[in-house]
């Protein structure tokens, strides 16, 4: 871990590589959290994921009330102390965040598991996704005390730890997840059959599965402390160069995570409770339309269980780079460089951008092939959600990383305005297209596609009130789109050749393969990247050698 009193002009242009780092990491998680899915939806079924999804969905909501911002947080505040030398009040920051996680933490985790059936059966309508969410809520505790050690890094402007623990995380939970599914359907068949109710089968089995985010959670938390007692011995002599005279209080530090944490999760929750309300709303309506519970619960499990798991694995971008980039944007504000936080949000919207969209292209042309792959399911509508909600990939991924932006620049309560615009106005749009033109699941699809638009304007608009800096448009949207297209075409083109006697899943994989070949090389030609963006990216010269070898540079 790095330290210096005051950042060099080498440790500003460390967010990117950071980022990448965290980028790298996260992408492998989401990897296997798509492989595992797959074992997973075949032992619990669409109505099985439906209890899944629902009872993750809570818990995502309420870990957000607790201390999903939490990393966030601490690593704005022990950045700006780094950033003037003050490694005691840093680690005192990071002291009275551990303490505030074990509290919140602590609460939430109790009220979750005591409310955990008036939840699912009045908010949700989905009243068997309660054993899963029970199970659950030991998770929203141990991840509090993990988002305060992360924190702590990122505020150092390390990601590795972070990125370690992810990948950890998501092996453990891979593994116990779908053994505890395993497990746990076959005792609830056995007690269906006891009971007449088929259902317990899979509510049982969703339970088991959630299992697996409790322990992967407590093993990332013990790997974080070991890296945190690793890290002491350089602590305790960087303490000592420390020349701070006076130490902050702890009520001064406590009133600095609140005022940090409050709009960072009243802007969160809005932001993604969405998902939880389009759920409910859209369970209502339809049972109103004549549809069972077992009906809307398979089509929402498509939905949830398949593309957004699909949907996340790109998102993991604008995630990693929210938090690799608040801590750099949060000293060039205190330095008053606006320049160079302009460049900063410049940079990351543009490599966030050059990856989503070829992503959100590809899949959208190879939609029922990826889909028939994953998950065995040939059905249309799985591939047409698919199809319908790419450019949801593209939206959301820049509406987070832009929202990061705005809490790194210190403008913690626009993010939480814009966010309440456009979940309001989404509601409306939801239920007009749900009961109005009766689209079904594709009405969330559209709703969400609006979402996340007006996150995009409005977010874009304060960030150019605050910065006075424009997007630059042809390499960060243009470029990567024309190449995006012909990528899909050739894609789908190599995959229907293939096709005609290969069958499925070697056309996709030569499918995807030429895709990204086609894209890399086009991007490359159009100028989309350049070679002295790629050598600052890591293992870039590895990249710019190859390119050279291929007469591509």
């Amino acid at each position: 871990m790095r330290y210096s009193v005051g950042k060099t002009k080498k440790s500003k242009s460390n967010y990117l590589v950071q980022g990448t780092i965290l980028v790298i990491a996260s992408f492998l998680a989401r990897f296997i959290g798509l492989v595992y899915r797959i074992p997973l939806t075949n032992i619990l079924g669409d109505e099985g994921n439906a209890y899944y999804s629902t009872a993750n969905e809570i818990y995502s909501i309420l870990l957000m009330i607790s201390s999903f911002s939490l990393p966030l947080a601490v690593s704005k505040l022990v950045s700006e102390r780094l950033h003037m030398g003050q490694v005691k009040n840093a680690h005192k920051v990071f002291r009275c965040s551990i303490k505030f996680a074990c509290l919140a933490g602590g609460i939430i985790s109790v009220l979750t598991f005591a409310c955990a059936g008036l939840i699912t059966k009045y908010l949700m309508s989905y009243e068997l996704a309660v054993y899963a969410l029970r199970v659950l809520s030991p998770a929203i505790f141990i991840f509090a005390i993990a988002g305060a050690f992360r924190g702590y890094f990122q505020g150092h402007e390390t990601m590795v730890p972070t990125a370690t623990s992810q990948v950890i995380e998501q092996i453990v939970n891979a593994v116990i997840t779908v053994i505890g599914a395993g497990i746990m359907m076959n005792y609830g068949i056995q007690l269906g059959k006891e009971q007449s109710n088929s259902s317990l089968g899979p509510a049982f089995g969703a339970a088991g599965g959630t299992f697996g985010t409790v322990v992967s959670v407590t093993v990332a938390l013990v790997f974080l402390v070991f890296i945190y007692i690793s890290y002491r011995r350089n602590l305790v002599r960087l303490s000592r160069r420390d020349t701070t005279k006076r130490l902050e209080s702890d009520k001064a530090i406590y009133r600095a995570l609140l005022l940090t944490i409050i709009p960072v999760v009243l802007s969160t929750v809005v932001y993604n409770i969405g998902s939880v309300l389009d759920q409910g709303v859209f369970n209502k309506v339809l049972a109103g339309q004549g549809y069972t519970a077992k009906q809307y619960g398979t089509i929402w499990g498509i939905y949830s269980g398949k593309f957004r798991v699909l949907m996340n694995v790109p998102l993991a971008i604008a995630s990693c780079l929210g938090p690799s980039v608040v801590p750099s944007l949060s000293a060039d504000m205190m330095d008053r460089n606006f320049k160079g936080a302009g460049e900063k949000v410049r940079n990351s919207i543009r490599y966030t951008m050059v990856i989503t969209i070829p992503c959100a292209v590809g899949m959208a042309a190879l939609a029922s092939p990826i889909m028939q792959l994953l998950f065995g399911d040939d059905r249309a509508l799985t591939a047409g959600i698919l199809q319908s909600g790419a450019l949801m990939i593209v939206l959301f991924a820049l509406s987070t990383l832009t929202t990061s932006i705005l809490q790194g620049i210190g403008e913690m309560q626009t993010p939480l305005v814009n966010s309440g615009i456009a979940l309001g106005l989404h509601l409306v749009v939801l239920y007009v297209l749900l009961k109005v033109f009766v689209l079904n699941i594709y009405s969330v699809v559209y709703a969400n596609i609006i979402f996340a638009l007006i996150i995009c304007l409005l977010n874009a608009a304060a960030i150019r009130k605050h910065l006075r800096y424009r997007q630059e448009i042809k390499r960060t949207f243009i470029v990567p789109l024309i190449c995006s297209g012909i990528m899909g075409l050739v894609a789908w083109g190599v995959y229907s050749l293939f096709h005609l006697f290969a069958g499925n899943a070697i056309p996709t994989f030569l499918g995807i393969l030429a895709g990204v070949v086609v894209y890399g090389v086009l991007l490359v030609k159009l100028r989309g990247v350049t070679e002295k963006e790629l050598l600052r990216m890591p293992k870039g010269q590895l990249m710019v050698d190859l390119l050279r070898r291929c007469r591509v540079l």
